[in-house]
């Protein structure tokens, strides 16, 4: 039998990555703290009336051009290799995909995230995603950022969570619009879940969770982070707020694999009221 496709989705700073992708290395060989660097850019982008995201984006290129750093892609994907991961992070992967073939269940992971694809690439588990969507730079025939390519804000994650759902392609932005029945699209929203942490991931997973789906607000253990994730689950923009722990029998681990068993069973009811229909046709 044809398994069934579920897509578990995810932001990757402060979901899977203990903090934001660039702060591990990119920042420090600007000669930078993370906190002066990002305050220096937020400041920016506010005084010259830019949007955040691209605005430090900006700023990398600005900053590194001052400093003499050659920001290729090869030098961001490296900087993949600093990143630190929540517990349990790199053994989810292939651990959930097993339980799901159990089920008769294809999992697909996906990360949609403001953070940079080039630094992803580098990422020890990018390996697992079927596909990233995040930020990303024109370069110049000397192989340094001249522009942003793509940038991931609150309506770009709602964007490319629509892809998901309808089996689009990366760069298919003319049909993402287009209206596509609930019973043609590739993923259904009902099987599809949504992990976040910050406010950027808000639109997305209250969209997941009115579909029928799964919203998961994670948030970083023993910190201030968990009274934001248990103000999204009062708010009802989200189905659960858990702790950023991926091992075994943690709380993520159970949630998920319980509504893993929930949509294998909603798939084998629908299989025996078919079967039941189908009896109903037949001549006595």
């Amino acid at each position: 039998m044809k398994r069934t496709k579920v897509a578990l989705v995810y932001d990757f700073d402060e979901t899977l990555s203990t903090t934001y992708m660039q702060d591990y290395f990119l920042i420090p060989e600007l000669g930078m703290k993370a906190c002066d660097f990002w305050k220096a850019a937020n400041t920016w982008s506010a005084e010259n009336g830019v949007d955040q995201v691209t605005g430090s984006m900006y700023y990398f290129t600005k900053t590194a051009a001052q400093k003499g750093m050659h920001l290729t892609r090869e030098n961001l994907a490296c900087c993949g290799e600093f990143v630190v991961y929540f517990k349990g992070v790199e053994e989810w992967f292939e651990r959930i995909n097993k339980y799901g073939r159990r089920l008769g269940l294809d999992i697909e992971h996906y990360i949609i995230s403001s953070g940079y694809e080039e630094i992803i690439e580098g990422c020890s588990i990018r390996k697992f995603f079927k596909e990233v969507y995040g930020c990303s730079f024109a370069y110049n025939e000397e192989g340094l950022p001249v522009w942003p390519a793509k940038v991931v804000n609150y309506s770009g994650k709602v964007q490319y969570l629509s892809k998901i759902n309808k089996g689009l392609g990366k760069f298919d932005d003319k049909a993402v619009n287009e209206y596509i029945p609930d019973d043609k699209r590739r993923i259904p929203f009902t099987r599809i879940l949504y992990f976040g942490d910050g406010m950027t991931d808000i639109p997305s997973m209250k969209m997941v969770k009115d579909h029928g789906g799964t919203a998961i607000a994670v948030y970083k253990p023993h910190s201030r982070h968990k009274e934001k994730a248990i103000k999204l689950l009062k708010e009802d923009r989200v189905n659960f707020a858990l702790a950023a722990d991926y091992r075994e029998d943690k709380e993520i681990d159970r949630v998920v694999k319980t509504i893993l068993n929930k949509i294998a069973t909603e798939r084998d009811l629908e299989v025996l009221k078919k079967r039941e229909d189908k009896k109903k046709k037949q001549r006595i």
